[in-house]
């Protein structure tokens, strides 16, 4: 296991004493288990649980064709996109961040950047803590919060990109018609 400072796991629940392993839609082949997310990653997840999301930085393996029109008119590293209807419900949801120790958790992918830790033992938390204003606690890390009215185009543009990324609950992501312009229902 990676030396890690801190893991956590957000929740809108205030009051979770214990997290048990449970199977996992996303990972239909694993064993029940506990995810955690390591401290470098964990602002992807300053977010309401169902709101997707398009998060995408700089690599070493990224070209400079694509840093440059990923990031010449920005000085930060990373980027997240966020569609515009969820701005309110950012504003208002209450999120709850929990600190795992790392002792029962082991990397999830050893060649991923995504920071996912997993534990096949229940985990109890060692502190609870309440995230107040989201936008405020995203935008004082060094990356720029981005919002847009619908996540497909910049979610295709990333994927064939040399970027690294992260794409969360992409499923809740408005939809586009047959000609690639967002058809307004969600």
């Amino acid at each position: 296991m990676r030396n890690v400072s801190m893991l956590y796991h957000f929740s809108e629940e205030p009051d979770i004493e214990r997290f048990f392993p449970r199977l996992q839609k996303a990972y239909p082949h694993l064993k029940p288990v506990v995810f955690a997310i390591n401290e470098e990653q964990a602002l992807h997840y300053c977010f309401p649980r169902d709101c997707p999301r398009v998060i995408y930085w700089k690599a070493e393996w990224s070209s400079e064709e694509d840093i440059q029109h990923y990031f010449a008119e920005t000085s930060v590293d990373k980027i997240i996109v966020v569609e515009n209807d969820w701005l309110d419900r950012i504003r208002q949801t209450p999120l709850y961040r929990y600190t795992f120790a790392e002792d029962s958790f082991e990397l999830f992918d050893e060649a991923s950047t995504a920071g996912y830790y997993i534990s096949y033992a229940e985990a109890e938390p060692v502190k609870v803590e309440r995230v107040y204003d989201l936008i405020g606690q995203i935008v004082k890390q060094r990356v720029e919060l981005r919002f847009t009215p619908n996540l497909h185009p910049i979610r295709n543009r990333i994927i064939a990109s040399t970027l690294d990324f992260s794409i969360i609950r992409f499923r809740n992501a408005k939809p586009l018609n047959i000609g690639g312009v967002y058809d307004g229902i969600n």
